[in-house]
């Protein structure tokens, strides 16, 4: 367990120190995807959905859910975002969704977890405003795509 920072020398479960790190620029980028039929994917695009705007409402959800991260993930450090943009498009070889949010700040330590949360939480209100519509959306692959800045330096996906 000494590879996983989270965890103390008798594995018990803690909120990592980052007193002693730099204060870096950082930005992580991540994506997910709501696959969904062509219909209720026009339902989408031709803005008919009774809920509303249905990628209007994702994108502040997602805002929402980054700025919101360490109050749902036990060990993450309360971050000072300086930006969190959420770009929903529609993606008709699925069908369906694509959900990509870059998170930005400067600070000590990253903000992939709030891109991730970003993007989950998008794609969890993108299923609430069409499940009227079709209950099996599915959610997912939700992944990091890439992060810049910190110890570990630059970081980027590999392409599928």
């Amino acid at each position: 367990m000494t590879d996983l920072t989270h965890f103390d020398g008798n594995g018990a479960a803690h909120m990592v120190d980052v007193s002693g790190k730099a204060v870096t620029d950082r930005i992580a980028v991540a994506e997910g995807r709501v696959s969904m039929s062509s219909e209720t994917l026009a339902i989408v695009t031709e803005g008919t959905a009774r809920k509303g705007d249905v990628a209007g409402v994702a994108r502040l959800a997602g805002i929402m859910g980054a700025k919101r991260t360490a109050d749902l993930i036990p060990l993450c450090h309360p971050l000072p975002l300086s930006k969190v943009s959420i770009d929903i498009a529609p993606a008709p070889e699925l069908p369906g969704l694509t959900v990509t949010a870059t998170v930005g700040t400067t600070g000590q330590t990253g903000v992939e977890m709030e891109a991730l949360t970003a993007v989950s939480v998008a794609c969890l209100t993108i299923y609430d405003m069409l499940k009227a519509a079709q209950k099996d959306m599915v959610i997912g692959p939700v992944q990091l795509v890439s992060k810049t800045g910190g110890k570990s330096g630059d970081w980027q996906a590999k392409a599928p």
